[in-house]
Order: C-alpha cells, then structure tokens, then sequence
C-alpha cells in the first residue's frame, strides 16, 4: 500500500488486464524483470472447481514479463489493497510483493509496483506443465469467474491491444484450437465457450493430483499481505 502518501502503482498480468476492479489515474505497459506470467495455478474456484480443477496464470521465477502498470491515487490506496487482497488471496496461492517495474512509454523510469506471485510451497502450485497438459486442463473447466477457455482467450486478446505477444499462451490455444477465439472471451462465459466445456466434460478430466479442501495455511495473507 501506498507509504507516507505516495500514490500506489499495482502491476496487472492476467484478469487485472481486463478487469482491474479499482479506480485508478492512469495505466501504463509495464515490465517485471525476474519474473514470468504462465498457467502454473490450479483453481478451484474462479476457473475451477475441486473436482475438476483449472488453471490461472501467475508469476513463477525467471524471464519477465509485459503487462499493465495501474497509477491508484494515495487516498484510495488503502482500499484498493484491501479489495486486492479479497480477490486474489482466497485461497493465498500468491505471496503480495513489492517489485520495480519499468514503465515503458517515454523515458522507461522505473516505480515500485505492488504485484502477486506465486507460492510454490502452495498445494495448488502446478508447476510447469507439459503444453498438452495445460491445454486439456483449460478446455474443460469452469468455475464461478465463468470458463477457463475464456480467462485464456481474455488474456491473450488484452495482450495483443497493448502490443504484447505471449507464445506459449498462443500455442495453448493452438492446441485447444484456435477457431475458438473468433468466439468466446466477450463475457464470462460465452455461449460457444459453453458448448465447447459440455463436450470436452464428457471426456475424463486431466489428471492433476488430489489438492486438498480446506487448506488453511495461506490464508493469513487475506490478512497480512505477505
């Protein structure tokens, strides 16, 4: 949150791209070094659910990443971290950081940007999944943000209006099949992307591992932040 009054820069990668929920004095393309955006999260419940899990995407160490620098007025940034927190720590699988993000427009300065990585030691860490994997995980499952398909093809058009491209995003709509963009992400789950998760449900899920219910190691981060 913003210190000694300073306005509060918050770095969106996938639904704050398209969805950020908070008011904010401008938004900027921004970049994260050290860090990469992938499908390294199993939800359970804004894409998915415990008995057919999803995938969201998160931070995971090395690379970087391109995404949206969000400038939150000092006098909503208390508000604005707290309503960050209720919607990305449900189940704290992000660790809430601090990080220098550069901003890319004009003369590249750098602002520290408040940003949600990834806990590995978290039971719903996917890891790094084999393509296919993430591809068939994603085709079949929903939960209650609206289908997966969706946050991808969301995701992957939000990129492109600023100018970012994400291969391996691309190539896991490729395998999904890329006809599917020319129809869904419009809405939290469009008709087609419907059809689409009744027919790839009467196949078996993909295998992901039991993740457990009820696991309430994480949640102080509702609280704390950290």
């Amino acid at each position: 949150m913003a210190v000694g009054g300073h306005d509060l820069w918050v770095f969106g990668y996938g639904s704050l791209m398209w969805r950020p929920g908070f008011v904010y004095e401008e938004a900027q393309h921004a970049r994260l070094v050290g860090y990469r955006r992938c499908f390294c999260i199993y939800s359970v419940y804004h894409r998915g659910t415990h008995e057919r899990p999803g995938l969201v995407l998160g931070l995971d160490r090395g690379g970087a990443c391109e995404g949206i620098a969000y400038r939150v007025a000092a006098a909503r940034a208390e508000a604005t971290t707290r309503y960050l927190r209720a919607r990305e720590q449900v189940n704290g699988v992000y660790r809430e950081t601090h990080a220098p993000v550069e901003l890319m427009a004009g003369r590249h300065r750098e602002v520290l940007a408040l940003a949600y990585i990834v806990e590995r030691a978290h039971p719903n860490y996917a890891g790094q999944l084999p393509l296919a994997v993430q591809a068939g995980i994603i085709h079949g499952s929903c939960g209650r943000s609206g289908a997966n398909l969706d946050y991808l093809i969301s995701t992957l058009r939000h990129l492109a209006e600023v100018g970012i491209r994400e291969r391996e995003l691309e190539r896991i709509l490729a395998v999904i099949g890329p006809h599917a963009a020319r129809f869904a992400g419009r809405q939290s789950q469009s008709p087609h992307t419907a059809a689409v998760v009744r027919v790839a449900r009467r196949r078996k899920p993909v295998r992901c591992g039991k993740l457990p219910r009820g696991d309430r190691r994480f949640l102080y981060r509702l609280r704390l932040g950290v």
